[in-house]
């Protein structure tokens, strides 16, 4: 096994050179997986920036398109998220033969998360009948789900294998066929929306075929070099399948449904805000777009390093180097808490020039700006509390960190932000500020808690053995 990426550690060298060799490690691991998630960004920039120039009303059936079908795959993503510490823990453990059946339960429940997604996505009418859309932009907007629908398998076994791929520590691999789904989706953007080589202009619609065939390209690709590769082909996907096991998904499931509702917590919250904030206004609601996508691109670094942590960190528990995982654990907020005062020092010095490039409006320029501010106290609570929840994912904790992301955010973050934005209860109203306030506090919350749960946690031994039957 190519040890490049996750090497054993060496127990004997000093405090501080272990240290630095275990962030070595999470920089090699983390690398790839944010250049994986910046063009898994990129292609929504794409879609949205190519919708608009088709029309206004294309531009917002993608948009509430993808508020649809988002959430839903971060949930499955989130789910599915368990097989990289459980494949991660295989392979510091040198359990081997346990990998491919942990693969095979991932790929059936991408295959059950698939036929639910394509269900509700392409039944969303009642949906669009509530939310009293214009007929044209509800047409738009169902006719892009269902394009975007016959990419649903596709874009779910490719998360199922990233299990496979990133456990095992090949972390480029991800990235390589998430760069070429972007690299696909440009020109078939170009092509499916515009109506070029002699195809009829989609419009928006364009959008869900543009995705549905990049992302399938990209897994038949995926799928080609897995089995051809010399790394993977000592796993024999195909000739290693195995049945369906119930007690493997349960396991799998254990783990990730905790992931994957967590996130969608997180998520449907930022929803829940923008549609508070609705109300005072398009100059308000426009600052608060961009400040969240400034804080969202910066993210992606402390997210980048939280998921090479947890791969980190279940490496090493499954090699019995616990002493190595605290370490690693620890010391990842220090480095995360550095990453945090550097963004945040760039939102307070740069705001002016930050909002100057997403808008040329005098007043949501204004708008920003404030927001900003709170953003960069936001930022350095977020990449604290991703930092402690990456390293518990990493032990196969996540039942608790769901419960206290659950109470920080709809307990304390959501109640107070509302409360400082639209009431003078503790303090004068704050408008959209208040909303930003508010989840710093719950962020702060979930910090505390989490690094209490982080510094607290004795992992247990985990018996659990997956189908090893082909």
């Amino acid at each position: 096994m190519d040890e490049a990426d996750q090497p054993l550690p060496e127990a004997r060298q000093p405090l501080v050179t272990r240290t630095l060799t275990e962030w070595r490690t999470l920089a090699l691991l983390g690398g790839p997986i944010l250049v994986a998630q910046l063009a898994q960004m990129a292609n929504g920039v794409i879609d949205t920036v190519m919708a608009g120039h088709a029309s206004a009303r294309d531009l917002a059936a993608v948009g509430i398109g993808s508020s649809l079908w988002m959430p839903l795959f971060l949930f499955f993503m989130g789910m599915l998220g368990a097989l990289q510490p459980i494949i991660s823990g295989y392979n510091g453990a040198r359990s081997h033969h346990k990998i491919m059946p942990a693969t095979w339960q991932g790929l059936y429940i991408a295959a059950a998360g698939s036929l639910i997604m394509i269900l509700l996505l392409t039944h969303v009418h009642p949906v669009l009948t509530l939310l009293n859309l214009e007929a044209n932009t509800a047409r738009i907007t169902q006719g892009y789900l269902d394009a975007f629908a016959w990419g649903v398998p596709a874009l779910l076994m490719i998360t199922a294998l990233r299990g496979l791929t990133d456990g095992l520590g090949h972390t480029r691999v991800i990235m390589a066929f998430s760069v070429l789904s972007t690299l696909i989706n440009l020109p078939l953007n170009y092509i499916f929306i515009y109506g070029k080589l002699g195809l009829p202009a989609m419009g928006g619609i364009g959008c869900g075929w543009a995705t549905s065939i990049s992302n399938g390209v990209a897994a038949i690709a995926l799928l080609v070099y897995l089995n051809r590769s010399r790394v993977y082909r000592k796993f024999h996907l195909i000739s290693d399948w195995v049945k369906p096991d119930l007690a493997g998904i349960r396991y799998i499931l254990g783990i990730g449904v905790p992931i994957g509702f967590t996130i969608f917590v997180e998520a449907s919250l930022f929803s829940v805000i923008a549609l508070f904030l609705a109300p005072l206004g398009p100059v308000i609601v426009a600052g608060h777009q961009i400040a969240l996508n400034v804080v969202s691109l910066l993210f992606m670094l402390p997210l980048s390093i939280g998921m090479a942590l947890t791969l980190r960190v279940s490496f090493l528990i499954g090699a019995h180097a616990a002493d190595t995982a605290r370490l690693i654990s620890r010391s990842s907020l220090i480095l995360a808490a550095a990453t945090a005062l550097v963004f945040a020092g760039l939102l307070f010095v740069f705001s002016w020039e930050i909002a100057a490039l997403y808008t040329s409006d005098s007043e949501v320029q204004a708008v920003t700006i404030k927001l900003l501010m709170f953003a960069a106290i936001f930022q350095i609570a977020d990449v604290i509390q991703v930092t402690c929840i990456s390293a518990l994912r990493g032990y196969k904790d996540t039942r608790i960190p769901m419960f206290i992301m659950l109470f920080s955010f709809w307990g304390v973050g959501l109640p107070l932000g509302y409360a400082l934005t639209f009431t003078d209860w503790l303090i004068p109203t704050m408008g959209a500020a208040g909303f930003w306030a508010g989840l710093t506090g719950g962020l702060i919350s979930a910090s505390i808690l989490l690094g209490w749960r982080l510094f607290r946690y004795a992992p247990g031994q985990d018996t659990h053995s997956l189908s090893e039957s082909a």
